[in-house]
């Protein structure tokens, strides 16, 4: 099924956020991906006003100690718990400030760094230099069982993980709709412009389009039709597919939104498309868990 939506109210004023000035230059300072720069001027910030937020650890796969950001509302106990995957990017500002979003909307949100053991992002001085050193090395299968540690660590910090969500953007995108075929216990997901389609790998062995059928909760999926990297046909072919499994997730397109068109801090923000998908996330989210 494709949805094609309407502009609605200003998805700023729904989200709870406000807009600051973020300098280019200082992107660095301000803990975005070096690889992102220059940070857009409209760039979003979240305040963590009435929330626990900050960085923290776990004991991740391989008893590795992972590293992650964590916001939840103050006060509030048994919350229900949303798992943020990074961008291409990593675990930079604009994914934090994404999760206290989800915080500040009620949820307990924990992103935690998927890339940890690979290196940092930010080192990286342009997303060829990114993929070939860090992103191409990460296995779907470590990526699994690390948000299988977030989520049990949620369920000891104060989140409800049985009322589990998870949401991705970009490279994350697809790690959603993949998490969704791993954890049975998932109740939603929400996959942000991620790849669908693709060649196998032997750390990316399968891809959305092969685990249709195994999908254990509903998934939305907000897709771009200027998307250059992920093409029309990719989405109807993994649209026909739903459909084709009687399933229960959906994907919305934007005739006017390019990839990463939800990301403020960069130029391929795309207002009236991401305020709009903001909302149905928040509905989606709002509905299974």
């Amino acid at each position: 099924m494709t949805d094609r939506l309407p502009e609605t109210e200003n998805w700023v004023r729904m989200s709870g956020v406000s807009r600051r000035a973020a300098l280019g230059g200082g992107a660095a300072a301000l803990g975005y991906a070096l690889a992102a720069q220059p940070v857009s001027a409209g760039a979003i910030t979240t305040p963590a006003d009435g929330l626990d937020a900050g960085m923290l650890s776990f004991k991740a796969s391989g008893g590795l100690t992972m590293n992650a950001y964590r916001a939840k509302p103050k006060g509030k106990a048994n919350a229900p718990v949303v798992l943020v995957v990074q961008e291409i990017f990593g675990l930079h500002e604009w994914i934090k400030d994404i999760t206290r979003r989800f915080a500040a909307a009620g949820y307990y949100a924990i992103a935690p760094d998927l890339y940890q053991r690979e290196g940092d992002p930010t080192t990286a001085p342009d997303i060829q230099t990114l993929f070939k050193t860090i992103v191409s090395k990460v296995p779907d299968a470590q990526v699994m069982a690390d948000l299988d540690a977030a989520t049990a660590f949620a369920g000891t910090d104060g989140g409800n993980a049985k009322r589990l969500g998870v949401t991705g953007f970009c490279w994350g995108g697809r790690i959603t709709w993949l998490y969704a075929a791993h954890n049975p216990g998932l109740k939603a997901g929400v996959a942000w412009y991620g790849r669908l389609v693709g060649q196998p790998t032997e750390l990316q062995p399968r891809h959305p389009i092969d685990l249709v059928a195994q999908l254990n909760a509903p998934v939305l999926g907000l897709y771009g039709d200027l998307d250059k990297g992920i093409p029309i046909a990719d989405v109807e072919k993994m649209q026909a597919a739903l459909k084709a499994a009687n399933s229960s997730s959906k994907i919305i397109r934007f005739a006017e939104a390019d990839h990463g068109f939800l990301a403020d801090y960069r130029p391929s923000f795309h207002e009236a498309s991401a305020r709009i998908a903001w909302a149905e996330t928040l509905g989606w989210f709002g509905k299974y868990l």
